[in-house]
């Protein structure tokens, strides 16, 4: 398989991160999305990203049918057997991915107001899904899912965040906090980001245009450890 990918999209690290968690080797290719190749455009219908190659030489679009198709060729299910609690964990997965570019807006809001406000709407999914986690490591269970790889871009780039800037989008949410310690303790989200992820991601989400820029400065006394190399709407290129 080979995952066409450019390196800030939360949905590509989706698809990623499910061929780590099931061990299924893949190739990737990242992309300039500010200037797509021809065959890019030939392959994928909406010019968007994650396109992947088959092994069996077909091409897939959107991030949720890519991530169906693996989870249905490869290996055992990561989706439950019975099928109210599978179709159940389709919506929570689905209010993830609902919501990576409504993370991406929020972490690009140029000061305090905007991201108070941003964060409020942004926060209400994390409200839901606090109220939804039980007792295990991973969504009531002891093993992780399509549920957790679908929640590990938003708990992934928020940790970075925190990290960098010192605000936490998961203060008010014990359980979610929980959840993402637990989720990141696997490494996936290491594994499924290009090597240089975390310094593009500070460059574009840090910088000095940001407010979250503004309070990494304060913190760390420098905004961020490189150079942007996207723009706002090679985020929308993303599905």
């Amino acid at each position: 398989m080979k995952v066409i990918s450019f390196k800030l999209c939360p949905f590509v690290q989706r698809v990623t991160a499910l061929l780590e968690a099931k061990r299924v080797p893949y190739d990737i290719e990242h992309i300039n999305l500010s200037d797509k190749p021809d065959w890019f455009l030939l392959a994928s219908p909406n010019g968007q990203v994650p396109t992947l190659f088959t092994d069996v030489g077909r091409v897939l679009f959107e991030s949720v049918a890519i991530v169906e198709y693996i989870d249905e060729v490869t290996g055992l299910t990561l989706y439950p057997s019975d099928p109210v609690e599978k179709a159940q964990a389709r919506a929570w997965a689905y209010l993830a991915s609902k919501n990576y570019l409504t993370q991406c807006s929020t972490q690009r809001s140029p000061d305090a107001r905007t991201l108070v406000d941003r964060a409020e709407k942004f926060g209400a999914a994390f409200a839901k899904i606090e109220q939804r986690l039980g007792d295990g490591p991973f969504a009531g269970t002891e093993l992780i899912g399509m549920v957790e790889i679908a929640w590990l871009p938003l708990l992934h780039r928020a940790a970075i965040i925190e990290a960098r800037s010192g605000y936490d989008f998961l203060e008010d949410f014990p359980r979610v906090k929980a959840w993402q310690e637990v989720i990141l303790g696997t490494g996936l989200a290491d594994r499924s980001v290009a090597d240089d992820f975390e310094e593009r991601f500070t460059a574009f989400y840090l910088a000095e245009s940001t407010y979250l820029g503004q309070l990494a400065r304060k913190r760390h006394g420098h905004v961020c450890d490189g150079e942007a190399q996207c723009a706002v709407e090679d985020i929308a290129c993303c599905s």
